[in-house]
């Protein structure tokens, strides 16, 4: 083969994958904007907003609830409507708790990957599982994965939800320890704090692929970070306040 065609076909191939990689950078990662406006975090490194996902799982919701009470502390939980239509009662029970609840779809799909029909037909099943249940309009969208396109933000709006991402992970989703997910929300945090920005933590009470995840490693985390985050900011003569994604949006 000719060596300006080779030269052509290499550039052909590096320009194609720099294009994939820009679409998957605007598609999934957490603090892009590109495809439209969501809230990950303010300029206000005293607010943690704790927020989880994949419920609601009766096999770590409820302790989840005694810990966020005890520590008087509100956080936001992004329902799965599969899995509410389930668990209705929990679902309310969370809402009475005084805590924010956000669509997480119906089944958990990659949204980036889904056709126009699938992604409206997520959050409109989405929605009307939690409203049903809730008897009140839902304010909060998280993509699954953080996975979205224009049309999914689009489509989000249009029903009157915010999208909502973050800035620290838990990973948490997976056979962990409450110490490494406390760990890994520390440098999240640590990085916000650098950075001069609130902090919006990611973990999960449930699992996407059915109800009964074991998620009780990231109850005893949100314990702990609970306690470690305000004995940071004491020592530093500061109060930390934790909100939901009202305070930003």
């Amino acid at each position: 083969m000719p060596a300006h065609i080779e030269a052509s076909i290499a550039a052909v191939a590096a320009s194609a994958l720099a294009v994939a990689g820009a679409v998957a950078y605007a598609g999934m990662a957490p603090g892009s904007q590109i495809f439209g406006r969501c809230v990950v975090a303010t300029p206000h490194p005293l607010q943690i907003a704790l927020t989880y996902d994949d419920g609601p799982n009766d096999a770590a919701t409820p302790q989840l609830l005694d810990v966020l009470a005890q520590h008087n502390v509100r956080a936001t939980f992004f329902l799965i409507g599969r899995f509410a239509r389930q668990r209705p009662a929990l679902a309310r029970a969370i809402a009475a708790a005084g805590h924010s609840i956000g669509n997480h779809t119906e089944t958990h799909p990659a949204l980036l990957l889904c056709s126009n029909a699938r992604i409206r037909e997520e959050l409109h099943a989405g929605n009307a599982a939690l409203e049903d249940i809730l008897g009140q309009p839902v304010r909060w969208f998280r993509p699954p994965y953080g996975s979205r396109r224009p049309y999914a933000l689009r489509q989000a709006r249009a029903l009157g939800l915010t999208p909502v991402l973050w800035n620290a992970m838990g990973y948490d989703w997976k056979p962990t320890t409450p110490q490494a997910v406390e760990q890994n929300l520390w440098r999240g945090f640590e990085r916000n704090q650098r950075r001069g920005l609130a902090t919006n933590a990611l973990l999960h009470d449930g699992g996407h692929t059915g109800l009964g995840a074991d998620r009780l490693h990231s109850v005893a985390a949100t314990s702990t970070l609970i306690a470690r985050w305000r004995q940071y900011f004491a020592e530093r003569n500061q109060h930390c306040e934790f909100v939901t994604p009202d305070a930003w949006a």
